[in-house]
């Protein structure tokens, strides 16, 4: 497979994988009801925010596949992809915030050993996902500020 097909596929499954789960779980009057803290932002904030973050993971995904597809490095950006898709329907369409909230943690400790792999040989990886690991940490707050207050 090219670099140009590999690079667009793995575009194709986390922006797609990710716009399918927004659609799929979109919070609905279950989410709008809940007591949130002040620091919840708005709900049109985390439709761009996804795409940019979504867009970086991507092109992480398609560095670490090209360099070594059977890496560690590679196996915690598929885990990392597994939890971040798990947590939205185990959020909002199983409505189990505290679940939930082992579930990002879980996905923020998998994106920081992520980081940790491969700082020293992609440091353009690396780098690429802090800002992912700063709005997961965010979202892990939102978590269980949302838990605690409902």
């Amino acid at each position: 497979m090219s670099n140009w097909m590999v690079r667009i596929a793995f575009l194709a499954l986390v922006m797609g994988g990710g716009i399918l789960i927004g659609i799929l779980t979109a919070p609905g009057d279950w989410y709008a009801q809940l007591s949130k803290p002040a620091f919840n932002p708005p709900n049109w904030v985390f439709g761009p925010v996804w795409t940019v973050l979504y867009v970086l993971i991507a092109v992480t995904g398609w560095r670490q596949f090209e360099t070594d597809r059977s890496s560690t490095a590679m196996k915690l950006w598929w885990a990392q992809m597994g939890l971040n898709f798990l947590w939205s329907p185990t959020f909002f369409v199983l409505q189990l915030p505290w679940f939930a909230l082992v579930v990002i943690v879980a996905l923020l400790a998998v994106i920081f050993m992520f980081i940790a792999q491969v700082r020293n040989s992609d440091q353009v990886s690396a780098l690429a996902f802090l800002p992912y690991f700063a709005w997961v940490a965010f979202a892990t707050a939102l978590n269980l500020s949302i838990a605690i207050l409902n």
